[in-house]
């Protein structure tokens, strides 16, 4: 349990730092060019859900998007409850992963009402969404615990 928590608690950090900075020294959607072609930094607050899912929806129906992210929250946290007994490093790291990042994101909704979003990767005229620490961490997190529940592993003795 202290594995999670930690990870958890190093990615709210590492997250919460980054966007400060992308805050301070980003206007909004003016990109700064890292890797031509490739990758920017580009500050874009992100009133949906991951990768700008729902991004449109209205002001005053934006309390929904909150509530979508608790949900998903919770079925994660249900799932990850019944791995943790058994499942080892990888499923401790994972939770972690997944709890610091969604720590994130709701820090940034609470603050701002939309999430903070600065990683722009591209390629010509296709950009991927862009996103912070807190949505790698996530997405990072559901793929570790993902292949935990493809492929268990040996079962402890």
């Amino acid at each position: 349990m202290r594995t999670a928590a930690g990870t958890a608690l190093v990615v709210l950090v590492l997250d919460q730092i980054t966007k400060l900075l992308a805050l301070e020294r980003l206007e909004p959607a003016i990109p700064i060019r890292v890797f031509d072609g490739f990758f920017s930094l580009t500050l874009i607050m992100n009133p949906g859900l991951a990768f700008g899912m729902l991004s449109s929806t209205p002001t005053a129906w934006r309390w929904i998007v909150a509530l979508l992210s608790i949900g998903a929250l919770a079925v994660l946290a249900s799932v990850g409850i019944r791995l943790l007994p058994t499942g080892g490093w990888t499923t401790r790291i994972a939770l972690g992963f997944i709890f610091g990042g969604a720590a994130g994101n709701l820090i940034d909704r609470a603050r701002f009402g939309a999430v903070v979003d600065f990683l722009d990767f591209y390629w010509r005229d296709y950009h991927w969404p862009a996103f912070n620490v807190a949505d790698s961490a996530i997405s990072v997190g559901v793929a570790l615990l993902a292949l935990r529940i493809i492929w268990p592993g040996p079962t402890p003795t």
